[in-house]
This record gives structure tokens, C-alpha cells and sequence, in this order.
């Protein structure tokens, strides 16, 4: 059975970082798109950012440009969301997620077929 199993979560001061990680289990993920999204109470599943299999190719939601990273190794099958520079507004659960068409609409929800658990970001002062 595929897993995908994140952590990394915590409760940060605004500008601390943090780094998420998410493991696959189950089978090989050759050939996919590995995506993050995130949810805030009340509010839709958003994108956060996605990464090719061949990691060469990152794309970001514009809210995170600049202060978020993602980063996988394939050896591992387990990919990261290093967050820098975290705000308020950046609070949410984060998921991760798995898409095996590899599809352009990389920043779409419902193209990814495979979805972690989910883990509680939370950033106050």
C-alpha cells in the first residue's frame, strides 16, 4: 500500500525556519511530480510548490517565492519543503502529495493522486 508520511511540523516565531519532509512508502515514485499544498482553518487547499522527478524544475505559489525551497532525493524517496523567513499567514496544515501523470497542472489539487496526512505549521508570536 502507498504511504505518504510528512514531518517536520512544529510551532515557530515569524522569520524562524522549518523543514518538512515527506516519505514514500510502498513503491517506487519514478517519473512523478512530488507537490506541496497547505490548508488554514476555513480556507481552500492551496499550492505551495511542486518539483519534477528529475528535481531540475520547481515551481512556487507567488505567496512563497523566495523563502520557500523544495528539494528531494530520489534515494530516499522522500522529498523536503524547507521554509525560511515564516509569517503569520503562513500557518496551515501542510500536505504533501504525489502525482504519477506528471501533469502540467502541477498547481492543481486534484491532479495528485496520492496525499500525506498532513502536519500542523503554525507560526505566532
Amino acid at each position: 500500500q502507498v504511504q505518504l508520511i510528512e514531518s517536520g511540523g512544529g510551532s515557530v516565531q515569524p522569520g524562524a525556519s522549518l523543514r518538512l519532509s515527506c516519505v514514500v512508502s510502498g513503491r517506487p515514485f519514478s517519473g512523478y511530480t512530488m507537490g506541496w499544498f497547505r490548508q488554514a482553518p476555513g480556507k481552500e487547499r492551496d499550492f505551495v510548490g511542486a518539483i519534477w522527478w528529475s528535481g531540475w524544475r520547481t515551481y512556487y505559489a507567488d505567496s512563497v517565492k523566495g523563502r520557500f525551497a523544495i528539494s528531494r532525493d530520489n534515494a530516499k524517496n522522500t522529498w523536503y519543503l524547507q521554509m525560511n523567513s515564516l509569517k503569520p499567514d503562513d500557518t496551515a496544515v501542510y500536505y504533501c502529495a504525489a502525482d504519477s501523470t506528471a501533469s502540467r497542472n502541477y498547481y492543481v489539487a486534484s491532479e495528485y493522486d496520492y496525499w500525506g496526512q498532513g502536519t500542523q505549521v503554525t507560526v505566532s508570536s
